[in-house]
């Protein structure tokens, strides 16, 4: 897997600075009740959103841009097959 940025500068700065802020709330509150897992997911996600602002790349947004590569290919394979055997679609009369 080629892991090369997919993000800016300045989405991996916001990455950063909302991941931190969620990191040190969720773990403010963890020392208070630690018997809280949801302020330990939270920390996990905050760490994950500045791991991710470091690397600058996203896996959901690679995720997203393959799809729409693969969605392209197919309609420009789709569109090669049509041309290739000249088949006209006959449209129903539609009177309104």
């Amino acid at each position: 897997m080629n892991v090369k940025p997919n993000i800016g500068i300045v989405n991996a700065l916001i990455r950063i600075t909302v991941g931190l802020t969620v990191l040190a709330w969720s773990t403010s509150k963890l020392v208070k009740r630690p018997w809280r897992d949801s302020y330990l997911m939270m920390a996990m996600l905050g760490g994950m959103k500045v791991a991710e602002g470091i690397v600058r790349f996203c896996p959901l947004t690679a995720l997203f841009e393959r799809g729409q590569d693969m969605a392209q290919e197919k309609r420009k394979q789709e569109g090669n097959h049509n041309n290739d055997e000249a088949v006209e679609e006959i449209l129903p009369y539609n009177p309104s």
